[in-house]
């Protein structure tokens, strides 16, 4: 996900949340419905950066994250 010597950037929202991913990134998500290895597709993109910026109103139309599920876990009770 190298552009022309920029590195290239979306913004998508799962579970409530925002995050701003690049390529090969490790973030935690709330729980989806799948296994690890499967590979899941976010679709609600806010933004793709790189060479050239595209924002959506509200959403980024014809964008998506692909990601792998490493692992699924539970955090501790509260």
């Amino acid at each position: 996900m190298v552009n022309q010597g920029k590195k290239m950037f979306a913004v998508f929202k799962t579970g409530g949340k925002q995050y701003k991913v690049t390529a090969n990134d490790v973030i935690i998500v709330e729980k989806l419905s799948a296994q690890a290895g499967d590979i899941v597709q976010f679709d609600n993109i806010f933004m793709v950066g790189g060479d050239k910026m595209d924002v959506g109103s509200p959403m980024v139309v014809g964008a998506a994250v692909h990601a792998e599920v490493l692992e699924q876990a539970k955090s501790k009770k509260v």
